[in-house]
C-alpha cells in the first residue's frame, strides 16, 4: 500500500478544512522528508522539495488534496523573567539560541548553561511545559543559526578558530566566502 504524500505546505492563513492533525516538536517541525502519523491514526509522508520549518497552524497539503493540520507540541521549556527582558533577550541571541519573545517573559529550550548565565545576569527562570515558538531571526527564517547575509550563504562545519568582531561562547567553525561585519 502506497502512502499517501505531502509535497506541499500551505501556511496557516493560505488553507481551511483539514481533515486531521498531527503535533510536533520544535526540533520535529523542521523537516524535508519523513514518515509521519497523524493524531487520528493515518500516516502518511511528507517529501518537500527543500528542508522548511514549519509553522503552528500551517498543513501539508496531501497529492489528493487532503490538508494535514501542524500543531506546536507542548515541551519542556525555560521561562525568562526579569526588569531587564531586553538585555536578556540580547545574552540569548548572542548564543544563537532559539528564543519566544513575549511582552513580559522569553521562552527558550532547557539549557543548563545558559540557564546559569541567566541567573548570573538576575533573570528569574522557571520551567514550563507549552508549544515552543521562537522568533524566525532577522531574514525571517524559521531557524537562526544560518548566518545566511544577502545572497552568499556560508556553512558551519563545528570547530571554531575565526575572529569576527564578536565573541562566541559554542564551539563551531565558520567557513566564510565573504566578508561580511557583526
Amino acid at each position: 500500500m502506497t502512502l499517501p504524500t505531502a509535497y506541499m505546505l500551505r501556511k496557516k492563513h493560505d488553507w481551511r478544512d483539514s481533515c486531521g492533525s498531527v503535533t510536533l516538536t520544535y526540533e520535529q517541525r523542521f523537516l524535508r522528508r519523513k514518515m509521519l502519523q497523524t493524531v487520528q491514526g493515518e500516516r502518511f509522508l511528507v517529501d518537500l522539495e527543500q528542508t522548511t520549518s514549519v509553522d503552528d497552524h500551517d498543513a501539508f497539503e496531501l497529492q489528493d488534496g487532503r490538508l494535514i493540520e501542524i500543531h506546536a507540541a507542548d515541551e519542556n521549556l525555560l521561562q525568562i523573567t526579569g526588569d531587564t527582558l531586553p538585555r536578556l533577550a540580547w545574552h540569548i541571541g548572542n548564543r544563537h539560541t532559539p528564543c519566544q519573545i513575549e511582552s513580559d517573559r522569553l521562552l527558550i529550550q532547557r539549557d543548563h548553561v545558559i540557564e546559569a548565565m541567566l541567573h548570573h545576569l538576575g533573570a528569574s527562570v522557571s520551567e514550563v511545559n507549552e508549544p515552543f515558538l521562537p522568533e524566525g531571526g532577522a531574514y525571517g527564517h524559521g531557524r537562526t543559526h544560518s548566518h545566511e547575509h544577502g545572497a552568499t550563504l556560508h556553512t558551519h562545519d563545528h570547530s571554531h578558530d575565526h575572529s569576527h568582531a564578536h565573541e562566541h561562547e559554542h564551539e563551531h567553525e565558520h567557513e566564510h566566502e565573504h566578508e561580511h561585519d557583526h
